[in-house]
């Protein structure tokens, strides 16, 4: 039974894959958006929209928790640049937007995955 079980695994073991998201999240809050799989995007999105709750909330111990989950400089940029302009705004600061053409080696469907 699947019961309880969430995520995906991407064919990873643990301690790959929670590095494999780390850089995903920490690419996506550098460049603002990224091109990605649809399950990838779908995977990152609740990580980065809780990162940016946290952020939003502007004191130091939003930052030290920021600088453990993510590389120096995405923790900063997202906790001087990203976060405040979302701070009249509840939640939904992401979007993923599908695009036509699918990757050519295994047919897979691309995403955008950018903030709002």
């Amino acid at each position: 039974m699947k019961h309880l079980k969430q995520g995906r695994k991407f064919g990873l073991k643990t301690g790959q894959r929670r590095s494999f998201l780390r850089i995903l999240v920490h690419n996506l809050v550098m460049k603002g958006s990224i091109k990605t799989t649809e399950a990838r995007a779908k995977e990152i999105r609740p990580r980065v929209e809780k990162l940016v709750t946290i952020a939003k909330k502007n004191d130091l111990a939003a930052l030290k928790l920021l600088s453990e989950r993510l590389p120096k400089t995405s923790a900063y940029k997202l906790y001087h640049e990203v976060a405040p302009r979302y701070q009249g705004r509840k939640g939904g600061y992401l979007r993923i937007k599908k695009v036509a053409d699918r990757r050519k080696r295994d047919g897979v469907s691309q995403v955008v995955i950018e903030f709002v």
